[in-house]
């Protein structure tokens, strides 16, 4: 027995809220539970009044609103919680029942949980959701994976509901990635590359603050004109918008100034670091980022170090002076070089998300579609920005291409900014301003761009110590040396 409800959604915080008023806004009658039923009844007498609604108070009462093959959509907390709710779905759900998750799941528990579900004779669905509650309501990027004969079931609802691009915006921001656990590592990816982008954003913002003395005001007028280019994008979108905005608990100044520096993380940039390890793919943007985010959290060992530890004497140096100046020149020349470098290393943030996906595909098997995740990316998430449109281009051209770097445009767009690049780079080291995410992003490019590394001298090492083998660079095969036997009799 089932009702008439095209579709189930349980967990009632602000994204399951707002996902749920969107798909009704689509035309679909939608069937809404929560743990705490109170959370029904508000959004029945209150947002949802009027609207195409069903409120329910118990599991079996939701499954048995929603006509068949059943949709039935979790928001809640990741891990355990997802586990519980499945185990009390499956008793009064019937063959061919569809389980979505639209958490941030660590994509083997959905691989685990599409097994399970499978076994019970229903499809299971891992959903990336990404855009924040606004996208929940207007249209998010959605990236589901896992069981795909439940794709002919959700696409025209799931694609209804997601944002749109393209010329005519008809372009849903929403397409099967694969089997298994490919939506969420998608997803999980995203969260990398927003990890990397939000790092740079502020080591842009320290050095035209701190070195170029910028006033908030004046960083708005950057950061506006930066999302009229090549940095268009809703990070630097909100970022210009942060810098207008006015102390909102009565003080004088602005509120960015009155924040403490202390981040917070929910662990999906260091799922992607640990992942990128396991792989051996060096996603060395996303693991710096999340680094940067764990030196920030030692706020008070860092007031007590800041006390005693002392950084380069600039200004009482004529030298490095002279060093400032010739690099950061006027105010309006440090803020091009800032852009330049930011743009070079964003590009490189990206390149890096994308080897990781293709790692990834190989290992589990996965067939990922790059252009295609790239237009999810374009529109409703969090690292939406123009030149994605250029990165579908560039896997349209090539499928198989390697790295975003090799890429004509994107060859072409680095070369262009290398120079203010390493200018940028140097003159913070020079002044002791800390850029890690800039100097990451700029030794990953200079070491992937150079066709011979010092790992001569590491496999060397790991030689002389463990018998590690190496091989040579004019023979064939494995070869050990007996480097004690051969060495050069340390003077006495």
């Amino acid at each position: 027995m089932s009702g008439d409800c095209d579709f189930g959604l349980i967990g009632l915080a602000v994204m399951g809220e707002n996902l749920a008023l969107n798909v009704e806004s689509r035309g679909y009658k939608v069937a809404v539970y929560n743990r705490t039923t109170s959370k029904v009844d508000d959004l029945i007498n209150g947002r949802a009044a009027g609207k195409n609604f069903v409120g329910t108070h118990s599991i079996e009462e939701f499954v048995k609103s929603v006509k068949r093959p059943r949709k039935l959509m979790m928001l809640v907390k990741a891990g355990p919680a997802v586990d519980a709710i499945i185990e009390q779905l499956l008793p009064h759900c019937e063959p061919g029942d569809i389980i979505i998750d639209g958490g941030n799941e660590y994509f083997e528990h959905t691989e685990r949980r599409v097994k399970q579900v499978e076994e019970a004779g229903l499809l299971y669905v891992g959903c990336g959701v990404s855009g924040g509650e606004e996208g929940a309501l207007k249209g998010p990027s959605l990236m589901p994976g896992g069981s795909a004969d439940a794709w002919p079931h959700i696409k025209e609802m799931f694609q209804s509901i997601a944002a749109k691009v393209g010329p005519n915006d008809d372009i849903p921001c929403c397409e099967w990635l694969g089997s298994g656990g490919a939506g969420n590592y998608v997803k999980m990816v995203h969260n990398g590359i927003e990890y990397g982008d939000m790092q740079l954003i502020c080591e842009a913002y320290q050095l035209l603050s701190e070195l170029g003395g910028l006033s908030n005001e004046e960083l708005y007028d950057v950061f506006e004109q930066w999302n009229d280019g090549e940095l268009q994008s809703y990070l630097i979108e909100i970022t210009r918008d942060i810098f207008s905005v006015k102390d909102d608990q009565g003080g004088d100044g602005f509120l960015v100034d009155k924040i403490l520096d202390v981040a917070g993380a929910k662990g999906t940039g260091k799922w992607m670091s640990q992942l990128a390890l396991d792989l051996g793919v060096p996603s060395t943007l996303v693991t710096t980022a999340v680094f940067a985010r764990g030196l920030s959290a030692q706020k008070e060992a860092r007031v007590r170090a800041s006390e005693k530890l002392n950084g380069p004497a600039a200004a009482s140096n004529p030298e490095l002076q002279a060093i400032a100046k010739s690099l950061a020149g006027n105010k309006a020349e440090l803020v091009e070089a800032v852009r330049q470098a930011l743009y070079a290393s964003k590009i490189v943030s990206y390149a890096q998300g994308f080897v990781q996906l293709q790692a990834a595909s190989a290992e589990h098997g996965w067939g990922l579609d790059y252009g295609a995740a790239a237009l999810l990316w374009r529109g409703g998430c969090i690292i939406r920005a123009q030149f994605l449109d250029r990165i579908k281009e560039a896997f349209d051209e090539d499928p198989n291409l390697e790295n975003l770097l090799l890429n004509k445009y994107f060859e072409d767009a680095v070369e262009n900014c290398q120079e203010k690049w390493r200018k940028v780079v140097a003159l913070a080291s020079v002044m002791g301003i800390p850029v890690p995410a800039f100097s990451t992003a700029l030794c990953y490019y200079d070491g992937y761009r150079m066709a011979r590394l010092p790992a001569n001298l590491l496999q060397a090492q790991r030689d002389y110590f463990g018998a590690h083998t190496y091989q040579r660079t004019d023979k064939e095969g494995t070869f050990h040396t007996e480097w004690l036997d051969l060495r050069k009799a340390p003077k006495a």
